[in-house]
């Protein structure tokens, strides 16, 4: 399994420095990589065009820089569904979108995590990409690998900003990212990101 570098840096208590695409061609994250100056990209796969074939091409151009990692950014629909398929094709960090409450956020870490009785996930192990499509498929690697996986989670509802001392309660979740646009429409202030309530909020989480 591929050591997870944006793990093994918060593992250390180092800062670290992601950026985003929205565009699925892994040349980009080629062109991403040579610069040497992220250690994370994040696939905002929540507003991009993309496919199963294109998340492995994805991976495959990520394994190329052993400094880099990569996450993707994963909508509430299937939610499930698309970030297991994301990890098994080698992106290795989830970032989880339209969290509500503490509960929503314990159910994605159990997305992610493998279905062992000390992870408490339901990650089946299938023979894909992450797992050379069979050669470490089920194996304690790669239950370690879905234990390291970075889960970040979207503050992006009004029921996440009151339930914040909860989710951050949540064994498993590593990172929250404040979410304006959508968090002002859940307070019922369409386009008032830069509100000022709206940005308290955000110094609040942060």
């Amino acid at each position: 399994m591929r050591p997870n570098k944006l793990r093994q840096l918060l593992n250390e208590g180092k800062p670290t420095i992601g950026t985003h695409l929205v565009c699925a061609w892994p040349g980009l994250v080629e062109i991403v990589g040579q610069t040497g100056a992220f250690d994370y990209i994040e696939f905002v796969g929540e507003y991009a065009a993309w496919d199963i074939a294109g998340l492995e091409d994805w991976g495959r151009a990520i394994d190329l820089f052993p400094n880099m990692s990569s996450m993707f950014k994963v909508e509430e629909q299937t939610r499930g569904f698309i970030a297991q398929r994301a990890i098994d094709a080698g992106i290795q960090n989830v970032l989880f979108t339209d969290i509500r409450s503490a509960d929503d956020a314990r159910e994605c870490v159990r997305l992610v995590r493998a279905e062992t009785p000390d992870a408490g996930g339901v990650h089946g192990a299938g023979m894909r990409r992450a797992v050379g499509y069979l050669l470490e498929g089920g194996s304690q690697a790669w239950v370690d690998a879905m234990n390291d996986v970075v889960i970040a989670i979207m503050m992006e509802k009004k029921g996440a900003m009151d339930d914040l001392e909860a989710i951050l309660q949540v064994e498993g979740v590593d990172m929250l990212q404040f979410g304006p646009s959508d968090y002002s429409v859940s307070i019922g202030k369409p386009g008032g990101g830069h509100l000022p309530e709206v940005q308290e909020a955000q110094k609040r989480m942060i």
